[in-house]
């Protein structure tokens, strides 16, 4: 692992270096920030490279104290909070039984199997369309389970043996909160252990002050989708993610759990994106991860690059490919110099 700069109170902040292509990037960032019809609303854009911010912009309004919502970055933010757990001890993906009311083969289903996205529990995760939809049910809806997500999720019943069908389900990361939370000991209706949690074992040690994550009535942490920071505290959970789970001196996630979000398991029909554990990987970077949410929300992590870019904002679904393209140009125009993070997988 080199020796790299880590952020204190605030991020360090320069001029990109001679062997970046500052044309290219800047053309691309242009883009992104003045063609909304083509690429959506920008509302932040950062790019840190080789542990400084070299680029920084906002949109309207908005400044670098604005928090800005994650929707699914939250997941690969689970993702790291599940890890802590595994470090600890206190879980591992290959857990089952992992509900009481799963009496039938869904107590086959593992908590890696969440994380791949492979239940195989029915879900419908479409948030545009007049379909019925899991996902806005679940985190808006009314009925029997309202309020309550996790329970609305594990009562979906299996459309395919555990492990063997990819599904991306909001619910699902859902069910793994829940799973995290009964872990930590934290009581029903309430999140203030799960919470603790989250800022003194994640957010404080890599200096993230802003964050507030959501909770739903039950008192479980809406992981699928409410995590609200500045983009400068977003930048600092990828770029613990590009230093392969340590901060200064601190190994905060297990060794392998960085590799192990970024190890391909399926190919995610919709986007032609591959999937890992709570992490999408862009054939466009190999070696990269990337945290993706609705609305272009982009964490993406480059180690061979050494280069962490956040993107926020609100961009309709059809355009996205448009923006990821755009994002893809912001990369390319940093030097590839070869991954040294390791490649150990042990994840307990």
């Amino acid at each position: 692992m080199p020796t790299r700069e880590f952020p204190e109170n605030d991020w360090v902040t320069g001029a990109p270096a001679p062997d970046v292509d500052v044309a290219q990037m800047d053309a691309a960032i242009a883009d992104i920030s003045t063609r909304s019809s083509e690429f959506g609303t920008n509302l932040a854009l950062i790019v840190v490279h080789r542990g400084r911010i070299v680029r920084e912009i906002y949109g309207d309004g908005v400044t670098a104290q604005s928090t800005l919502i994650s929707w699914s970055i939250a997941k690969s933010i689970t993702h790291a909070l599940v890890g802590i757990a595994v470090k600890d001890g206190l879980l591992s993906i290959s857990d089952r039984n992992l509900f009481p009311h799963w009496q039938d083969e869904r107590a086959d289903i593992t908590l890696g199997n969440l994380l791949n996205m492979s239940s195989g529990l029915a879900w419908c995760e479409d948030y545009v369309n007049d379909s019925i939809s899991d996902v806005i049910e679940m985190l808006f809806g009314g009925g029997e389970f309202a309020g309550d997500h996790s329970r609305y999720a594990s009562a979906k019943e299996l459309e395919a043996k555990p492990g063997s069908k990819y599904m991306y389900s909001s619910g699902t990361t859902n069910l793994v909160t829940r799973i995290l939370a009964v872990a930590l000991g934290e009581k029903n209706g309430s999140s203030e252990i799960v919470e603790r949690f989250m800022r003194q074992r994640l957010f404080e040690p890599i200096g993230i002050h802003s964050a507030i994550p959501k909770f739903d009535d039950t008192g479980n942490f809406v992981g699928s989708s409410f995590v609200y920071a500045i983009a400068r505290d977003f930048a600092r959970f990828g770029y613990l993610y590009l230093n392969d789970g340590v901060w200064g001196e601190k190994c905060l996630l297990p060794e392998g759990w960085v590799q192990y979000g970024r190890t391909s398991t399926a190919l995610d029909p919709e986007n032609g994106l591959e999937y890992g554990a709570h992490w999408w990987m862009s054939p466009e970077d190999p070696g990269s991860m990337t945290a993706m949410g609705y609305e272009g929300q982009f964490t993406w992590i480059s180690p061979d690059r050494d280069l962490v870019l956040v993107r926020l904002g609100k961009t309709d679904n059809e355009l996205v490919p448009e923006l990821r393209g755009k994002l893809v140009e912001i990369i390319r125009a940093f030097p590839a110099h070869g991954s040294e993070i390791g490649n150990d997988s042990t994840h307990g």
